[in-house]
């Protein structure tokens, strides 16, 4: 009996020390896998597709829609600086700005109606225009003594974003500042104030200068504008340069038709895409998406198949989704009234969408704190606008828009440009100094294709003889109401 009892007890804990092995050696080998498995995943994990997968059309399409909408802006400014690569000399061809790489040209009044470039334009500034191609050199800006004038450089990327301050909101000292590329290492010349650095090689500089509408402020502002010059930093000197913009060289043709010029094309698109891609680097979280579509762009490149598919599936996308994008109402902050905008301007990171919006409706707007924009296609009841009706706004006592700056109200047919009308007049605002106010202090404008009667033709905007049309409210350097959304604009009243 004793003899059975010690077996059984040995044989119970030879058992009990096995599983005691078995679930140390299990707990061993968990924690190997465990702590070998981040590393194997790394290995394991591709850093982008397998470009020897074949792929089918459906999805090199959907890949293609995708990339076609949120890489719209970067071709659109690509092509711009395509436009300008041949130019030799500083002109005006029609109502068109014309320079070479790295320079401007400046008007030296409004701009003309019938401009069909950049939509959205304003006759309130002077304007300047002109593409950077930083690879090339740096370039040096200029900036004159604008004495008590308002005065604002617009500098923005090939993703149309603003690397620069220079402008009357930011105190900039009258001098020479260098604009460079990413990968630009040179010496900074004695005399440059201060450098601004690009994320990408392609860009825009525009200078916009407020001008009243008067003869006498036409003529005084001409001398300044002589001063406002960018060149190459090979042609820097130290030494202030001035151009006679009165008498730049004076080309025909630059008319355009009614809407703006085409700048993304869908046939070529996916043709300039890889270039546009290596020029503006993936921003921190975009290495898949330009992987993806650029392993799609290659493939389509050994297969003709996938290459139409990619570019019917643009051309769908311009027709179906980009174009709609015209009209204001379809987007942006709801505001009172109707009226919509945006808080982001020129400074967009990854939204893609509201940076695709603005470059098809209005490309190149200033930062927020330089400008603030109120859209509006709507009366007050949300009827669409339209040159049937008449309308007015009418901005209470003490309630015009807040500004350092200026304001302005302009209005625009439905391709976001001027129509020509008989008193040449495309917008209201602090520029006119002989709007005519109410007996309480407050200010109307009336929006109507026929004119008013006299005692209030100057505070008349012209709408288009015929069809639809959108107002733009635009505040320069505006004061904090604006900026922090307290302030919004009136509503368009239809009048019966």
């Amino acid at each position: 009996m004793e003899k059975k009892l010690i077996c059984v007890i040995l044989i119970a804990a030879l058992t009990a020390c096995n599983q005691n092995k078995n679930s140390d050696a299990e707990a061993s080998n968990s924690k190997g896998i465990d702590s070998l498995a981040p590393a194997q995943a790394a290995r394991e994990l591709p850093t982008g597709p397998d470009t020897n997968v074949k792929i089918t059309r459906e999805y090199a399409s959907l890949a293609a829609k995708e990339a076609y909408f949120w890489a719209w802006p970067l071709v659109n400014m690509y092509n711009r600086r395509m436009a300008f690569k041949d130019v030799k000399e500083l002109a005006l061809s029609g109502p068109l700005l014309m320079a070479p790489l790295n320079q401007f040209t400046m008007l030296t009044d409004y701009v003309i109606p019938t401009e069909r470039a950049i939509a959205c334009p304003n006759q309130d500034v002077v304007y300047g225009i002109g593409c950077l191609a930083l690879d090339q050199s740096p370039v040096v800006v200029q900036v004159p003594d604008f004495g008590k004038r308002f005065w604002v450089y617009q500098i923005v990327d090939l993703r149309t974003e603003s690397f620069a301050k220079l402008g009357k909101m930011y105190d900039n000292k009258p001098g020479f500042y260098l604009l460079a590329g990413p990968d630009w290492k040179g010496e900074v010349p004695k005399g440059i104030i201060k450098v601004f650095r690009s994320s990408t090689n392609t860009g825009l500089v525009g200078p916009r200068v407020f001008l009243d509408d008067t003869k006498e402020d036409r003529k005084a502002i001409q001398e300044v504008l002589k001063s406002v010059v960018m060149y190459p930093l090979s042609d820097y000197d130290g030494k202030m340069k001035t151009i006679d913009w009165a008498n730049i060289k004076k080309l025909p043709g630059g008319e355009g038709g009614k809407e703006e010029a085409v700048w993304v094309n869908p046939q070529t698109f996916f043709d300039e895409l890889p270039i546009v891609l290596a020029d503006a680097k993936p921003l921190p979280g975009e290495e898949a998406k330009y992987k993806q579509i650029l392993a799609v762009v290659e493939a389509a490149k050994k297969d003709p198949k996938l290459k139409q598919a990619m570019i019917d599936a643009a051309v769908e996308t311009e027709r179906e989704v980009i174009k709609p994008l015209m009209e204001f109402r379809s987007w942006g902050i709801q505001l009172p009234f109707h009226w919509s905008g945006v808080t982001n301007g020129a400074s967009w990171g990854t939204d893609y969408f509201t940076r695709t919006a603005v470059a098809k409706s209005n490309i190149l707007v200033n930062a927020p704190n330089e400008t603030r924009y109120f859209y509006q296609d709507l009366d007050s009841e949300g009827g669409r606008l339209n040159s049937s009706n008449k309308y007015k706004i009418t901005f209470a006592k003490g309630q015009l828009p807040p500004v350092n700056g200026f304001w302005s109200l302009t209005l625009y047919n439905e391709h976001h440009f001027f129509e020509i009308n008989k008193l040449n007049r495309y917008s209201l605002g602090t520029k006119n100094k002989t709007m005519a106010y109410n007996p309480d202090g407050s200010l109307t404008i009336y929006i109507q294709s026929v004119p008013t009667d006299a005692k209030t033709q100057n505070n008349w905007l012209p709408a288009v003889e015929k069809g639809d049309f959108s107002l733009y409210l635009r505040t320069y350097w505006p004061k904090e109401e604006v900026v922090n959304g307290k302030w919004t604009p009136p509503a368009v009243i239809k009048v019966e």
